[in-house]
């Protein structure tokens, strides 16, 4: 059994863009249609297909304004989707990828410096796992390595 789960938008945040709420900085989101891999939903942690439409939006994944928040373009089935929910399993979204900077956080959302690196994808669970077990480190983030978008969070199981 896995020690960490990979965590999802929260079902909350993607219900309120579904109803016309405003992202991040306070802007309506932007619909565009999929022109295949490279749009990673953000909900069901799954690529979003070819000719589907996607919203697309500012997305901080804290829960306060501070010097760390970052905030940055993600997407979103424009059609409700349903969350990612196996979790102890890496998602389609980053199994598929190539290479991502995973990143710890303290319990007052700050980065814990040193802890950013880019990581293969195959190694990504024994890192996560390894910055689990470090004191001062509640949880950790997989951001794109090429555009450092948020992709998930990961969590002790």
């Amino acid at each position: 059994m896995s020690n960490i789960s990979f965590t999802a938008m929260p079902t909350a945040d993607a219900e309120a863009l579904w109803n016309g709420d405003a992202d991040s900085y306070g802007h309506l989101p932007e619909t565009m249609i999929s022109d295949g891999p490279g749009h990673p939903c953000r909900h069901c942690l799954a690529n979003i297909d070819a000719g589907e439409p996607l919203l697309v939006f500012a997305y901080r994944p804290f829960p306060d304004l501070q010097p760390y928040a970052e905030t940055g373009p993600i997407f979103l089935h424009k059609t409700p989707c349903q969350r990612y929910a196996a979790e102890e399993i890496m998602p389609p979204v980053i199994a598929g990828g190539k290479d991502f900077i995973v990143r710890g956080y303290s319990d007052n959302n700050r980065i814990v410096y040193g802890t950013g690196a880019v990581t293969p994808t195959a190694d990504i669970p024994a890192y996560a796992e390894e910055l689990l077990n470090r004191e001062g480190i509640a949880y950790v983030h997989v951001r794109s390595a090429r555009n450092n978008c948020y992709q998930c969070r990961i969590d002790k199981a």
